[in-house]
């Protein structure tokens, strides 16, 4: 399944890029996010939460979606 990953913040200055495909076949989350450590080995100093298809889950979801973004923390004011 093609997966479009949406990256926001601190998390698009890290990876250089707002967003890319990856072809990725059953899993978890956390399993597409080993994959994006491995490319972007300072992406596991950061904090931010996952989105899959615009809810927000734990790594530990299996994977369903076609769209996972990374999200920095964010302050409201």
């Amino acid at each position: 399944m093609n997966i479009t990953i949406k990256y926001f913040g601190q998390i698009a200055e890290v990876t250089q890029k707002e967003s890319e495909q990856l072809d990725f076949s059953e899993g978890s989350i956390a399993e597409v996010l080993d994959v994006l450590y491995s490319k972007y080995g300072t992406l596991k100093n950061k904090e931010f939460k996952i989105a899959q298809n615009q809810e927000l889950v734990s790594e530990n979801e299996k994977l369903t979606g076609a769209e996972i973004a990374l999200l920095p923390p964010f302050s409201g004011g």
